[in-house]
């Protein structure tokens, strides 16, 4: 904690990241080149930087428009460092992986997009695969396609952590290439790491999500035993949908116990 402490006084006061973003930066190696793709404000790789964790970043962004805002703030970090800083922070203008060469970074973040630009990137992005040795990913949806990928395309997921931020939950993984077999349905939904570690966040959104999913069963005309005949047949595979999906929910529910 206290070392934790000294790092974060060791940065501009204007920059301050989320408890999403902080994870994201956790999760980051010690002394590893960074590479972050769609870095927006470019928060991420600076405060890297002026923590002294990387050896150097790159700080990338599909927009121009973002890219000037990474680049504004990297200038008020070299102006707080004195105009030398010990670490430096690059800008490059590159579609996903596109401008990323091998050699330029072993650690790759992808994170605050949805799960199919993630895969996107990742698929566009073969030719660092080999190359890069962590990967830091923070998908916003379709949490289990990416794991199903990540699984079929040699990619082990090394540790996975849930925050959750003005009532929302999100998820970050720390992967490198290796086999993995996942096998289970809650693995792929609610990731393996998460649920062997018991991970309290998880367990309030699962919770969260049975009250959700029993809120909208019970909202369904005739979903008692004695009214399913009335449904249509819409209905019924909804009905059915949300009780394979309330079935998985207890699953997890229950091996974190």
């Amino acid at each position: 904690m206290l070392r934790e402490q000294m790092k974060r006084s060791a940065c501009p006061s204007w920059l301050r990241l989320s408890a999403r973003l902080m994870q994201v930066a956790a999760f980051v190696p010690e002394k590893s080149l960074a590479a972050d793709i769609g870095t927006d404000h470019g928060y991420v790789p600076i405060y890297l930087a002026c923590t002294g964790k990387i050896r150097g970043a790159l700080a990338m962004d599909v927009g121009k428009g973002p890219l000037e805002r990474a680049q504004a703030h990297i200038q008020a970090y070299e102006q707080w460092a004195a105009g030398s800083p010990s670490v430096s922070v690059r800008t490059r203008l590159s579609n996903g992986l596109q401008a990323l060469r091998p050699g330029e970074a072993d650690t790759v973040i992808i994170a605050g997009m949805g799960g199919e630009l993630v895969l996107g990137i990742l698929e566009e992005g073969r030719h660092m695969w080999e190359s890069v040795k962590t990967w830091v990913l923070s998908p916003q949806s379709n949490l289990d396609k990416v794991r199903r990928y990540l699984e079929s395309h040699g990619f082990f997921i090394e540790d996975e952590a849930m925050v959750k931020e003005d009532g929302k939950f999100y998820t970050v993984m720390k992967v490198h290439r290796g086999e993995e077999t996942l096998g289970r349905e809650i693995y792929f939904r609610y990731g393996k790491r998460l649920i062997e570690k018991r991970e309290p966040v998880l367990a309030e959104y699962l919770a969260k999500e049975e009250k959700r999913v029993r809120g909208i069963l019970d909202g369904l005309e005739g979903s008692g035993p004695e009214g399913t005949e009335s449904l249509t047949e819409s209905q019924r595979k909804a009905r059915a949908a949300l009780e394979d999906e309330l079935g998985l929910i207890k699953e997890a529910l229950y091996e974190m116990q």
